[in-house]
């Protein structure tokens, strides 16, 4: 627990910064576009049908679609930009909804009367109607606040930091503390932000000065606090860090850890992690030099970004074909090939597996309208289920999606007959699965490489030669341990990489180049 609330000022302080200049942005949107519309009356079904169609996107999907949009623009494609947009849009439907509803819902009598005392049109709104619609007003920048607080959460897959790092990495990792703190200190900020919206409304409504004083002064010093960080974070510090990228699941956690302080052992850089990002998103963010490193499958690079058939293919063509495309098509350079992979595979509960007589997936065909199987959140659209569907021909009674954390417990517990499992997975052993034989490969290889942006090998060649180093350092037993350490044992990620960095990487590829440069004598 002591490590989760030691990184809660950073996650926290970037959750901050996102939701306060969303909402500030909603509002600014929100506010006078609302009152426009009770002017304009018209344009007013129109307005709220535009906001109501981004409300109705799921958010995930929304903030998701802003990374290729962005990249299209030549912008930073992930992090802070593609969440805060995401964030205001989601934002402005609950304001100027309630904005439009309260400046109608004023007494038609009480705006004849302002009008009947010679009140201008400026001044009815400000005096009149601004005033009795304020509840209403109010009521939907509170739920605008609670709804942005909880989205948030959400840009986590997007590259941007925020108290989603605890919920995602958490959840992949079965580490239920982080989960906790995370979900604890949402819920905390939005009733902290919801209440001072709330008391502000109450002050002015009320007329009470020191209220509404206090109130303002406390927003205030949210907002600053908010502005000063974000600068601090923008302001150049000597040189940027190498920044390491990593999908959402345990292996991913792992790995990245294991670059970043290999680099920063060897190189003495900085580095950084952006982690839980999604599998596009991940890629694209390399490509566009969002990111500067991360692990990726070569089957998934020969299926998803070449779009080339996964059936039959061996793996000395895989990975030559794959290196070559990247580095033409996109100049990202294959640094090194890791030594394991790490497939997609079928696997089932050993007991059963024994009694159905199953050991290939082919034996599946006849009994699989009888089974149900789960796969984790890409799995079914993805090229690979493709190529398995129609090569053995399986047509399963029902298809789960779920959270790949959860996928493992859900086989062991008969929630689902099959998963879609990943080779290197310690849980395949632990909850004693059996993987079937792809005896028709329908699967591709996929070595683990480890990817890095023309920026990073233009820029520093020091690390692409340090990570270079790095071929053939990690096995599949070796990888199944860590991920087992981790998934089951309760060890941290960052941790598990530590240990495997100073017990067996130091002892196969030797002292760091600090080192034996000291040992000869040799400046660095």
């Amino acid at each position: 627990m002591s490590e989760q609330l030691a990184l809660l000022p950073g996650y926290l302080t970037a959750h901050l910064q996102l939701t306060l200049l969303a909402l500030l942005s909603s509002a600014a949107v929100s506010l006078p576009l609302g009152v426009a519309l009770t002017r304009i009356r018209w344009l007013e079904q129109p307005a709220l049908n535009v906001a109501g169609v981004i409300q109705t996107i799921p958010s995930l999907a929304l903030l998701a679609v802003m990374v290729p949009l962005l990249a299209s623009l030549g912008l930073q494609s992930i992090g802070f930009l593609p969440a805060f947009i995401g964030l205001t849009l989601y934002g402005v439907l609950p304001m100027l909804r309630n904005t439009v509803t309260g400046i109608a819902g004023v007494d038609p009598a009480l705006k004849e009367a302002a009008r009947a005392v010679g009140m201008t049109p400026a001044q009815q709104l400000r005096r009149v109607e601004l005033p009795l619609a304020m509840p209403v007003i109010v009521a939907g920048i509170r739920t605008a606040t609670v709804w942005t607080v909880g989205i948030a959460t959400l840009s986590t897959p997007v590259g941007a930091t925020s108290l989603g790092n605890y919920i995602f990495s958490g959840l992949q990792t079965r580490n239920y503390a982080a989960v906790l703190v995370g979900c604890v200190a949402a819920a905390a900020l939005a009733m902290l932000l919801d209440g001072l919206v709330r008391a502000l409304e109450i002050g002015v409504r009320t007329r009470r000065r020191r209220r509404v004083g206090v109130v303002v002064a406390a927003m205030a010093a949210l907002y600053l606090y908010t502005g000063l960080t974000l600068v601090s974070a923008l302001l150049p510090r000597g040189g940027r860090p190498v920044t390491i990228g990593a999908k959402g699941f345990t292996e991913q956690y792992i790995l990245a850890h294991l670059l970043g302080q290999w680099v920063e052992r060897e190189t003495g850089r900085l580095t950084t992690q952006m982690q839980s990002l999604g599998s596009m998103v991940a890629f694209d963010a390399l490509a566009a030099g969002d990111i500067d490193v991360y692990v990726d499958y070569s089957g998934t690079l020969w299926a998803n970004q070449m779009g080339r058939e996964t059936v039959g293919m061996d793996r000395a063509t895989v990975l030559a074909e794959v290196g070559a495309f990247l580095a033409a098509r996109y100049g990202i350079q294959v640094a090194a090939t890791l030594g394991f992979e790490n497939a997609y595979a079928i696997a089932m509960r050993a007991r059963d597996a024994e009694l159905m007589r199953l050991t290939r997936i082919s034996d599946l065909a006849p009994l699989a309208r009888g089974l149900s199987m789960g796969g984790d959140y890409e799995f079914f659209s993805r090229p690979e289920w493709t190529a398995i569907r129609d090569t053995y021909g399986l047509a399963f009674k029902e298809q789960r999606t779920m959270d790949p954390a959860l996928m493992y417990q859900a086989v062991a517990e008969g929630a689902v007959d099959l998963i879609s499992a990943f080779t290197t997975d310690g849980r395949i052993s632990a909850y004693d699965l059996r993987v079937l034989e792809d005896d028709r490969a329908a699967i591709p290889p996929y070595d683990a490489l480890i990817l890095v942006s023309a920026r990073l090998a233009r820029e520093w060649p020091d690390v692409l030669a340090a990570l270079t180093r790095l071929e053939g350092s990690v096995d599949v037993d070796a990888m199944r341990r860590m991920n087992l350490a981790v998934d089951e044992h309760g060890a941290a990620p960052s941790t598990v990489a530590a240990d495997y960095l100073r017990r067996v990487l130091s002892q196969r590829i030797g002292p760091s180049v600090p080192e034996r440069d000291a040992r000869s004598g040799t400046a660095p």
